[in-house]
């Protein structure tokens, strides 16, 4: 998975934002094919403390109000679930991924 939006900092910048709120966080999206539907993680966003995690989640509650409807059972269910995600801000991975690069 890809980080997004930690492109050109470095080290002390990233624990500095992160010390003042900031976070990583992935949103989900569901698409359906008739019968089977996919539910997947986006890539990895970092959310500065001064900026919303919403907003950057609107683009993948589109994807699954658009894509994920149509599977049977699955699709709604999966599309509810993502919009849930989205909506409360996507998932917070910050702890994961600060464990993962400090071993990096």
């Amino acid at each position: 998975m890809q980080i997004k939006g930690i492109e050109g900092m470095t080290a002390q910048e990233l624990n500095g934002e992160i010390e003042r709120g900031a976070k990583f966080v992935i949103y989900e999206y569901a698409i359906s094919i008739v019968v089977m539907t996919f539910k997947r993680p986006s890539d990895i966003y970092f959310i500065r403390s001064d900026e919303g995690s919403i907003a950057k989640g609107l683009l993948f509650s589109l994807i699954s109000l658009l894509l994920g409807w149509w599977g049977i059972p699955w699709g709604p269910i999966h599309t509810i679930a993502s919009f849930v995600t989205n909506f409360r801000g996507g998932k917070d991975v910050t702890r994961e991924v600060v464990h993962s690069l400090s071993q990096s």
